[in-house]
């Protein structure tokens, strides 16, 4: 695949994997995004999964019509990317192995230190000259990893950004580049939103016009759309002005109060309104919903004087992911002492700039005509009447 006359794609798609990183549902795969720059000097950027390293090679090798390569730059060093360095050093013995002082570390710890041979380290600001192309390196720790950097190059304007503005799925996938980069990058990088306004600040000094990440597709289009939900997400400002609601429930009735409350939020007006049954939906789809929408409620039963595991394992994925400029709202439900608002506001405590609605809804075993008035006056206050 051409993206630019000399510089090619050489990545891989992954449509047998089912679970990202152990733990992210996939249902569209993944790819594992390889780029070749021809030039006087010959540049690999990054490898791929250990599975595709034999398919890697042979683009490698068409595009190049079996000429070695000068050059492999090491992005990133998770294994999905870093996988084929050791190979690609055997094939290519003559080759350069591009990285930082952290990645090298890192590429030892891997593949033992008499793997690379040849290795150029790399400074923030060094640049790497190929001929007419020249790549400038934009370090970016932890975005997600401490040995993360970037490359920028002159001519295309391009910019090689790591895992920085990847998404979930194979290319060629027919879906939303949002929804799946939204997941994605609450999944994988939204604890480190500070880190990520850094690099965004150092990219605004460059005139890009191309983005090619290690997941996802190469942006060309409509930049500063994709830039823009980055610094939202890194900012941990709301996305839409709406209301999320995620519930747990046992036996239907904390559901039935949760989708009570949806419908008198649409009654009201208030048109973005999204609900899910953290036990039957995905997480990470929810935890990024919980960052997408500027109101969240939570609902759950009280379960042996804590909340349900689902509703539990929801509020850690959050307050592990810096959770903070949010309105949040409560549902508890319970049959003899119901502690769970209480276990939640206690969970939230350490987020920055929560706003606890006044209204709180507590449920006594079944919705009742005493809970169902509490319901219509949550969703007034989360409508601002």
């Amino acid at each position: 695949m051409a993206l630019y006359d000399n510089i090619k794609y050489v990545g891989v798609n992954d449509h047998a994997i089912d679970l990202f990183e152990g733990q992210y549902t996939v249902k569209d795969g993944m790819s594992y995004n390889s780029y070749l720059i021809t030039d006087e000097k010959c540049a690999v950027t990054d490898t791929v999964d250990a599975y595709f390293i034999g398919e890697w090679l042979e683009n490698i090798d068409r595009e190049l019509g079996g000429k070695a390569p000068d050059y492999l730059i090491v992005h990133h060093m998770e294994p999905d990317h870093s996988a084929g360095i050791k190979a690609f050093a055997e094939k290519y013995p003559s080759a350069v192995i591009v990285g930082n002082k952290k990645i090298f570390a890192m590429a030892d710890a891997f593949f033992g230190a008499d793997a690379i041979k040849n290795r150029l380290e790399m400074n923030e600001g060094d640049t790497l000259s190929l001929g007419e192309h020249t790549l400038t390196f934009v370090f970016a720790p932890m975005v997600h990893w401490p040995e993360v950097m970037m490359s920028y190059e002159s001519t295309e304007k391009i910019l090689f950004s790591a895992d920085g503005f990847g998404k979930f799925g194979a290319l060629g996938t027919d879906e939303k580049w949002d929804d799946e980069a939204r997941r994605y990058y609450f999944g994988i990088v939204g604890k480190y939103g500070a880190q990520v306004q850094a690099v965004l600040k150092k990219a605004a000094a460059l005139e890009i016009e191309a983005i090619c990440p290690l997941h996802g597709p190469v942006l060309t289009e409509n930049l500063g759309h994709y830039i823009a939900l980055y610094d939202k997400w890194s900012s941990y400002q709301p996305e839409t002005d709406g209301v999320f609601i995620a519930y747990s429930s046992v036996y239907g009735h904390t559901a039935k109060a949760a989708k009570m409350l949806a419908d008198e939020l649409k009654k009201l007006g208030c048109e973005s309104v999204e609900i899910a049954d953290l036990a039957r939906s995905d997480m990470a789809e929810n935890i990024a919903n919980a960052f997408k929408y500027s109101k969240l409620v939570l609902a759950t039963v009280t379960y042996n004087s804590d909340v349900f595991p689902h509703m539990r394992t929801f509020i850690d994925g959050l307050t592990e992911r810096s959770f903070k400029n949010r309105t949040v709202a409560f549902i508890e439900n319970g049959s003899w002492a119901p502690v769970a608002v209480k276990v939640m506001q206690k969970k939230l405590a350490e987020c920055k700039n929560i706003s606890f609605a006044q209204a709180a809804v507590t449920v006594r075993s079944a919705v009742n005509d005493a809970s169902a008035e509490q319901i219509k006056n949550l969703a007034k206050e989360l409508c601002g009447e």
